[in-house]
């Protein structure tokens, strides 16, 4: 198949048009007249986290609250290993962020008073099934914004350690694109698709997270060679069996409480963080004393009829399937379990490692959102926020006259994905080694089989076969454009699994019970009050340890 070649420049290259994207490109464009090309691989319309919409916003300072208090409950909920500048700066832009929405016409739920509603004491309702196409439309008003929907970013342009631009494919058409920009902003979004999930076969990509985000953000930033941190600490939703429906509604909603089969409220004996309520339930099912469930049994009949009309909104398939068997929340206990692990920056402090102003230790890279790290619980709004800090840094920084890539380089990359295009087809199948890789995942890095648990053993065991499945990925081919873009998403993630096995070997404690549950190391150690870091350095990856930064520092790197 013949493989065109498209050169495009502009002087802010945005790769990821989800909310921390789109919301850099409305501010890049507040602070200077500079272009912004937008890369998407699927169209802003409806792409990342929030294409199906919220009906809360859960990162916000509440009346009564100070940005300081959310600083305290990340830390807290994360055992000490955040970055206090990144939590510090994202909190103070939230309540910005919300205001910004609704004049681009989020319908923000008020009291009588004209007070927003509070659900709990961080979080506001919305009405935000059309939270992205808000979002987008103002983007596409921009005339200073060029949107590149349906284009796969696979690979940054790098020059003496600084960044330049990026590499793409078409999702349906053989074009190879060539993006050189003065700043690049990554904002891929966090990976799902690692770990074997629980729901496997045609449903496997019904899961928490996107199944399209595939942690290309992450692994770009590992072969570049940027230092990244915290892949250690993997993210578990604890939802609704089955369903895959989120269980906050239902805690802060109606208050109401985790229970073990035998009726007793296990939450308060193993802890209240996210990760302290997957390994109690967890506990709970091997002692025997499962299910386990949210009680809800005996709520009001208004309760009953607000939990169906707000999963209606965010999870219309648990309130079908409440009414299609006659047993809503107030007549039976919604059951519970933990999903796969997943590596996301918006919940955890996995992704790059960053300065205060979200640029990465490549020169001219700033992250923003899940695939930044170290500022955890950033949620919707907080990814706002990194996209408006790292934006108006990068609108500051367009001062180097631009550099294109090598004419040898560009053809390299062109031979490579040319390399991959053959309708004769291939020694193996994309879908096949992806669950090869989940099962490996599943079996020897602490997934759902072995109840999120680990040993050194089963690392390097997972490691040993995580690398051979990268050789045999080397011979996979494809007869279209879409095709190509798998088999990218499939090499993306077989290099964040080999970082995050890493990472997983590194930490030597149990600092996050089922997040990081190392059973050679069972217990959390102070000696581990510290980052642990990695770059690629001549194809092999090196763990770097760093000191814990609070929220009076101002950290810069050192390049």
């Amino acid at each position: 198949m013949d493989l065109a070649v498209k050169w495009m420049d502009t002087d802010f290259l945005i790769v990821g048009g989800g909310a921390a994207g789109c919301y850099a490109a409305l501010t890049f464009c507040k602070h200077t007249k500079g272009r912004v090309l937008l890369a998407e691989k699927a169209n802003i319309q409806r792409s990342g986290c929030l294409a199906a919409g919220v009906n809360a916003l859960n990162a916000y300072i509440t009346a009564g609250k100070t940005p300081q208090d959310y600083v305290d409950y990340a830390r807290q909920d994360a055992e000490g290993i955040v970055r206090g500048d990144l939590l510090r700066t994202m909190a103070e832009g939230l309540n910005r962020t919300v205001s910004t929405l609704e004049s681009l016409g989020l319908t923000i739920l008020k009291d009588r008073n004209g007070k927003y509603v509070a659900r709990g004491t961080r979080n506001i309702k919305i009405n935000g099934e059309n939270i992205k196409p808000l979002l987008a439309r103002a983007v596409a008003a921009q005339t200073q914004v060029t949107v590149l929907n349906e284009v796969n970013v696979f690979d940054y342009i790098v020059k003496d350690g600084r960044v330049w631009g990026a590499y793409a494919v078409g999702v349906k058409e053989p074009v190879l694109y060539v993006l050189s920009a003065k700043a690049v902003l990554c904002a891929t979004g966090g990976a799902s698709g690692l770990y074997r999930p629980n729901h496997p076969g045609f449903s496997r990509h019904k899961m928490w997270y996107p199944p399209f985000n595939t942690g290309a953000g992450y692994a770009m930033g590992i072969r570049a060679g940027a230092e990244m941190t915290t892949l250690e600490m993997r993210f578990i939703a604890l939802r609704v069996k089955d369903t895959i429906a989120p269980t906050g509604t239902l805690a802060q909603g109606v208050g109401a409480k985790q229970i073990n089969a035998l009726g007793e409220v296990y939450e308060q004996h193993y802890g209240l963080t996210t990760s302290q309520r997957v390994y109690g339930t967890v506990q709970e099912n091997l002692a025997g004393r499962g299910p386990c469930c949210l009680r809800t049994e005996g709520i009001s009949a208004q309760q009953d009829l607000d939990l169906q009309k707000a999963y209606l909104n965010m999870a219309p398939g648990q309130t079908l399937r409440w009414l299609e068997s006659g047993q809503t929340p107030r007549l039976r206990n919604v059951e519970i379990e933990g999903t796969e692990p997943y590596i996301v920056g918006g919940h955890t402090a996995s992704g790059y490692w960053v300065d205060t102003d979200r640029q990465t230790t490549l020169r001219g890279l700033f992250a923003a959102g899940d695939v930044a790290g170290g500022c955890p619980q950033k949620y919707v709004t907080g990814a706002f926020a990194e996209g408006e800090i790292s934006a108006k840094a990068a609108a500051a920084s367009l001062t180097e006259p631009q550099v294109l890539p090598d004419a040898q380089e560009v053809q390299a990359k062109k031979d490579w994905i040319a390399s991959l295009f053959d309708s004769r087809g291939a020694s193996a199948e994309t879908d096949a080694l992806e669950e090869a890789m989940q099962a490996v995942m599943d079996e020897y890095a602490g997934g759902i089989q072995t109840q999120y648990r680990f040993s050194e053993a089963s690392l390097q065991t997972a490691d040993k076969r995580i690398g051979e499945l990268q050789q045999r990925a080397k011979g996979l081919k494809a007869a279209e454009p879409q095709e190509v873009v798998y088999i990218l998403e499939l090499l993306d993630r077989l290099t964040l699994c080999r970082a995050v096995i890493a990472h997983l070997r590194a930490r030597r404690e149990t600092r996050w019970h089922s997040f990081a549950e190392y059973t050679d190391y069972p217990q959390q150690d102070p000696a581990w009050d510290l980052y642990v870091n990695s770059r690629m350095k001549n194809g092999k990856l090196e763990m770097v340890f760093r000191p814990l930064v609070k929220e009076q520092d101002r950290y810069e790197h050192f390049h």
